[in-house]
């Protein structure tokens, strides 16, 4: 993207939240409180790999990429570990250089050790005290199962329980170059990135990129009460995953739905009846599973006819489809590709989950290809035969609600 004045980098690295059961036993995968012990250990190693490494210690490390003009992050995910940073383009060599030292020769120093679980603690306090991400953690649950769809947070327990030769086994296992993806995009020279990613990197360890749980969701509705002037609704439904032969079409129904201010949800249920404050839905994929993921926020007195409406919204999608809709999803598609072209840390987030997830990077012609290619009756004969047979919805508030039962 020579355009730019910067880059940016991604690394995904199979050292996400799932394989914080790696290597265990059924007799461990079977015992709740063993496994409760183990929350959190990829998100306590993300942050533990960034106190210190190489040749600098904590502060020099974060002093270095100020110097640099770095903006750099990292987080566990269900099925990687993430690092990114964007920076002014003449800092990209040097901060893969730091990128190596971070995810091959960290200090992970024991005397930061309980600063380190501090930060989960606040973490975890934080998403305690909000129904809405207790909401979403726990419908994922439900819609893949305790072991695909587990949660990032630590849980009091792990916070009893991790030790240092937790973090460091965990480092040993599970940060190498085997399934690792490292994304690249802005303003370089690719000859000079090649060399330097190969001088960085050429002889880091490899290993197996371990295989992702089985699915093994949990169906029906589950209430979490809390005495609330407000109710959370989050519902999902089966669905394909990126990459499958129909994954465009099937998200230009939802995105019909819910991209948008013009979108079915928005308009339909927020706007003409009033009858919430945020509703909206959305595609997701793990590995070879995918799923749609809604949420809406209301009143009590409110929150049975909006979780109603809603659903029978995304129920009849294919009953009055107008080409209009198609064509202005399109134009917001587009517009983002668009956009995407003026971001570098875009393009590499979007090249790595292309890699990792397709083992290809999808070029943006054929993408807008993919795109535009789509009619409505692409759409509408996708829904009525794929459409949801069944919606798994979870609800936090002072009452519990109907819906979602199995459709004919």
């Amino acid at each position: 993207m020579p355009w730019l004045r910067t880059a940016a980098y991604t690394l995904w690295l199979p050292a996400g939240i799932t394989t914080e059961l790696h290597g265990l036993s059924e007799e461990q995968l079977a015992d709740t409180e063993f496994l409760a012990r183990r929350d959190g250990l990829a998100s306590l190693t993300c942050e533990m790999v960034q106190r210190g490494a190489g040749a600098y210690n904590s502060r020099q490390l974060v002093a270095a990429e100020d110097n640099l003009g770095i903006d750099s992050g990292n987080s566990a995910a269900t099925s990687v570990a993430g690092y990114s940073a964007r920076m002014p383009a003449d800092s990209l060599l040097p901060a893969i250089e730091l990128l190596a030292d971070v995810v091959r020769r960290p200090h992970l120093p024991g005397n930061q050790f309980d600063d380190a679980k501090m930060i989960l603690r606040q973490e975890l306090a934080a998403f305690q005290d909000e129904p809405t991400q207790r909401l979403m953690r726990r419908l994922r649950e439900r819609q893949y199962g305790p072991y695909l769809g587990r949660g990032g947070y630590a849980s009091e327990a792990s916070l009893e329980a991790f030790s240092m030769d937790d973090v460091r086994q965990f480092y040993t296992d599970q940060y190498h170059a085997g399934g690792s993806v490292l994304a690249v995009a802005g303003n370089f020279d690719a000859n000079q990135i090649f060399d330097s990613i190969e001088q960085s990197f050429g002889d880091w360890k490899s290993g197996k990129r371990p295989a992702l749980p089985s699915p093994a969701p949990i169906d029906g509705n589950e209430h979490i009460e809390l005495p609330s002037s407000q109710t959370h609704i989050g519902f999902s439904f089966d669905s394909i995953p990126y990459g499958s032969d129909d994954y465009f079409v099937m998200r230009a129904g939802i995105g019909i739905l819910s991209d948008g201010m013009s979108s079915r949800l928005f308009d339909r249920v927020r706007e003409q009846r009033g009858l919430c404050y945020s509703v909206w839905a959305s595609t997701h994929t793990i590995g070879q599973n995918g799923a749609v993921f809604g949420y809406a926020g209301t009143t009590p007195a409110r929150a049975q006819e909006t979780l109603d409406v809603s659903l029978r919204e995304i129920q009849n999608l294919a009953d009055d489809l107008e080409q209009e809709e198609l064509s202005r999803w399109k134009v917001r598609i587009e517009s983002g590709l668009i956009m995407e072209q003026e971001s570098a840390g875009s393009r590499a987030s979007s090249l790595a989950s292309d890699q990792y997830q397709l083992g290809r990077v999808i070029p943006t012609e054929e993408l807008e290809a993919k795109i535009e290619a789509i009619t409505l009756d692409q759409v509408a004969s996708y829904f009525r035969q794929h459409g949801p047979r069944q919606f798994r919805i979870v609800t936090v508030g002072p009452e519990a609600l109907q819906g979602g039962e199995t459709l004919a």
